[in-house]
């Protein structure tokens, strides 16, 4: 996210019910955002110089405010126009996020928790969903940002976050390292993925298949395998050739997924393997195994 730390920085979320715009606010909370919930639009401006007038110098607020369907005199023609208007003002950095899931997959969300649809009343949910998709279609045009969450869980969408705002204490490059397994999909957000199912597989020895990559004897057995070593060499320094490469061009997070079959042994060897070469080069290292998770 680039910004101009000389500004009030302002995150703001709308979407579709059910699509995690309540998760995001709890962990842009956590990254100590002050999270403000359904807000009325026209409220914005006042909230902004409020915020501004209380840290006029050193600009160590950043909001993260939440905007949808529920709000009173929700319309989306007054919503753009209050965006634009504070875009073109030029007083502070403000990113517009939008978060959206597949109709499937948010019926499921909303039977599960056995919630209805703010929309709905007592219709059935998807008459409630399709509304709202009618509602947001222009805002959702005019986001900075847009986050699928049909396949994300919470781990993931708190990762894809804390990657993309995290409010900097120092410069550097934020990297993630990340194993999965190929059946269940590749990782959306992963900027480079390497694939290791080359290497010997531990599923085929008894005395393994239940262990992970975390487990010594794993290690050594994907170790033993004749062409890791040089692999290793190869995409270690690959890695370590593009890091400063990725910084020069001012990124500021970035991604890099093993994957394997089971996303159990090999990506996980490879992914514990090469966040602690990273962090002890001294980069901040955060590391996700998404099949054991």
């Amino acid at each position: 996210m680039s910004e101009n730390k000389d500004k009030l920085t302002v995150l703001l979320i709308t979407g579709l019910s059910g699509a995690g715009k309540s998760t995001a606010l709890s962990v842009l909370e956590d990254l100590d955002y002050e999270a403000i919930d359904n807000l009325p639009v026209n409220l914005l401006p006042g909230l902004i110089e409020l915020a501004e007038k209380n840290d006029p110098v050193h600009k160590k607020t950043a909001l993260a405010v939440c905007i949808d369907a529920r709000t009173r005199n929700f319309q989306q023609e007054n919503i753009i126009s209050t965006l634009r208007d504070i875009k073109n003002s030029g007083s502070v950095n403000l990113n517009f996020l939008y978060f959206d899931c597949s109709d499937e997959k948010l019926v499921s969300r909303f039977t599960e928790t056995r919630r209805r649809h703010p929309l709905a009343k007592d219709r059935p949910v998807i008459d409630g969903i399709v509304r709202e998709r009618q509602l947001l279609e222009i805002i959702k045009a005019e986001s900075d940002y847009l986050f699928d969450t049909t396949e994300l869980n919470i781990h993931d969408l708190k990762r894809l976050l804390s990657g993309q705002f995290k409010r900097k204490t120092s410069e550097g490059l934020n990297i993630t390292v990340y194993s999965f397994g190929y059946p269940k999909g590749l990782p959306r957000d992963a900027d480079l993925v390497l694939d290791m199912r080359f290497l010997k597989n531990p599923h085929y020895d008894e005395n393994l298949r239940r262990k992970t990559g975390m487990d010594g004897d794993v290690g050594e057995y994907i170790m033993s395998d004749p062409v890791f070593e040089n692999s290793w060499d190869k995409v270690s320094s690959m890695i370590l050739t593009l890091l400063p490469e990725y910084k020069r061009e001012g990124k500021s997070y970035l991604t890099i997924a093993f994957g394997c079959t089971g996303g159990k042994h090999r990506s996980v060897f490879m992914a514990e393997r090469m966040a602690k070469l990273l962090t002890d080069m001294g980069n901040n290292v955060s590391l996700m195994h998404r099949e054991l998770s």
